[in-house]
């Protein structure tokens, strides 16, 4: 019998609940007792909780807590947590390794029905994302470690503004992944506030000795999200941004990062936001050009002012 197979056998016996012994699992397997010693710390090295009592009565049994919970997955949820792999893999999860062996150990105790229904699933179900560089991996998985241990690192950083980089020191609270992008939010030595930080413009990374505390009840999620949103409660700042077009072109702008924060109301043909002022001028009439006539805007009338503006701006650049 192959060592996996003898290592799930000594697994189901040891799960049933009563306690056993090395001779007793050897003579059932009929393979050396030493060999079963080595199976032992082999799971024990994998996480299997396993209590070794001595004396006259001793030998093997598991923690109570890890025989009442279900050690093997349905089909159904098979499926998901391969499904997202998938997905985790392409956003450039940086323990992409670790997560394919975790895969090929989800797969390795089906059966054929089962192997051959997950191929089929997976075999139809593809995601696409822009490739991230191995460089950036490599910052995102020092970053994972700095966060989990609160170690202070010390990057060299390049804002999009800035031509040249910067050397900080940073505590990293946690990391996030949105909009194709990874990013790590934390205290920064150098500007004294907490701040976020792209990975990607993240030149080079390094461990430092310092540690940290994170702040209870930490959301690198939360804290980014209020930075890139206006508060919606400072209702003096907002004016009703209303477009009109296709239902399935409104969708897409309703579910826009920064629009669909700030969408009121909603008809088949025409869409209400209340947006500030001044980030409606700065950043809506770029990305609204690549929907072209599909979408008509009804107000405010200074926006269109300021659509026309930006557009006379274009064609003066582009004139030959």
């Amino acid at each position: 019998m192959a060592k996996n197979d003898n290592m799930l056998a000594i697994l189901w016996m040891l799960h049933s609940g009563t306690q056993i012994t090395a001779k007793q699992i050897a003579e059932k397997l009929e393979i050396h007792i030493r060999t079963v010693y080595r199976y032992i710390d082999s799971l024990c090295a994998s996480g299997v909780p396993i209590v070794s009592d001595t004396g006259q009565n001793g030998g093997y049994h598991l923690l109570n807590s890890f025989i009442q919970a279900p050690l093997f997955f349905d089909l159904e949820e098979q499926k998901a947590l391969l499904h997202a792999a998938v997905f985790a893999s392409e956003a450039g999860y940086p323990f992409s390794e670790s997560l394919n062996s975790a895969a090929q150990k989800l797969k390795l105790y089906t059966n054929r029905e089962q192997e051959s229904s997950l191929n089929r699933h997976l075999a139809g179900f593809e995601v696409l994302n822009r490739d991230i560089p191995q460089a950036v991996k490599r910052v995102v998985k020092e970053l994972e470690w700095a966060v989990a241990n609160e170690h202070s690192v010390e990057i060299e950083y390049r804002t999009g503004r800035e031509e040249q980089s910067r050397l900080r020191v940073l505590d990293p609270y946690g990391m996030l992944y949105w909009n194709n992008k990874w990013y790590t939010v934390g205290y920064c030595h150098l500007r004294r506030e907490i701040r976020s930080f792209r990975a990607e413009r993240i030149l080079r990374i390094q461990q430092t000795q310092l540690v940290f505390q994170r702040p209870n009840d930490f959301s690198a999620k939360e804290f980014l999200i209020q930075n890139l949103l206006p508060d919606l409660e400072r209702k003096a700042d907002m004016v009703p941004f209303i477009i009109g077009g296709r239902s399935e072109t409104l969708d897409d702008l309703c579910i826009h990062w920064f629009l669909g924060h700030h969408l009121k109301e909603r008809t088949s043909n025409q869409a209400v936001f209340l947006v500030d002022e001044k980030a409606l001028h700065a950043y809506v009439p770029y990305f609204l050009f690549s929907y072209g006539k599909a979408i008509q805007v009804i107000g405010p009338q200074s926006f269109k002012e300021r659509l026309r503006s930006v557009a006379a701006e274009l064609m003066e650049y582009y004139q030959i």
